[in-house]
């Protein structure tokens, strides 16, 4: 019995393949890309855990329901004061941030 070899190919490389090593420009816009989508539903499931609907935390940060779904669905730029407010106000929570350079 032989074994047949696949192309089987990591995510990472995948990407370095499609978009380019880390620090090219196309792959820098991917990665931060990915990272504001992590942020919509990180946002997303805090809600849910917390039993609101999108209707009942736009009441809470006085914002309409239309926008809290924009933002979980990564379809609106977000503020850090917006960030503020619903993780904070809304949520309960706390925001940190880290930021990196070389």
């Amino acid at each position: 019995m032989s074994v047949k070899k696949t192309n089987i190919k990591s995510w990472k490389k995948i990407k370095d393949d499609v978009y380019g090593k880390k620090g090219t420009v196309r792959r820098d816009e991917l990665d931060r890309a990915f990272e504001s989508f992590k942020i919509g539903l990180l946002l997303r499931k805090a809600r849910e855990e917390k039993q609101l609907t999108q209707d009942q935390l736009g009441l809470l940060i006085h914002k309409k329901r239309t926008y809290i779904s924009r933002i979980e669905n990564n379809s609106s730029n977000l503020t850090l004061k917006t960030l503020f407010e619903i993780v904070e106000k809304g949520l309960g929570g706390r925001v940190k941030i880290t930021l990196e350079w070389k």
